[in-house]
């Protein structure tokens, strides 16, 4: 594999992932209420319990995708 595969590998991967990120935020925004209570049947837990599951879920994914993605992508590029 090369330098430039592996650039835009990483790149492409970088954008999905924010992508998703940014999807899963805004539905989270903007359905907060309904859909927090259907998590909240399906998991049995209470609605403070839920949205602090979907903040640290964010986080989460927030934390791999500079790590695995957009981390790799910048240090190909700057070689």
């Amino acid at each position: 594999m090369t330098q430039e595969f592996l650039t835009t590998f990483f790149g492409w991967m970088a954008v999905l992932n924010i992508a998703v990120l940014l999807f899963t935020t805004l539905m989270v925004l903007l359905l907060q209420d309904w859909i927090a209570d259907i998590h909240g049947r399906m998991f049995r837990m209470e609605r403070p319990n839920v949205k602090r599951a979907y903040f640290r879920y964010l986080a989460n994914y927030k934390i791999l995708t500079l790590v695995f993605c957009i981390v790799p992508w910048l240090a190909l590029k700057l070689m």
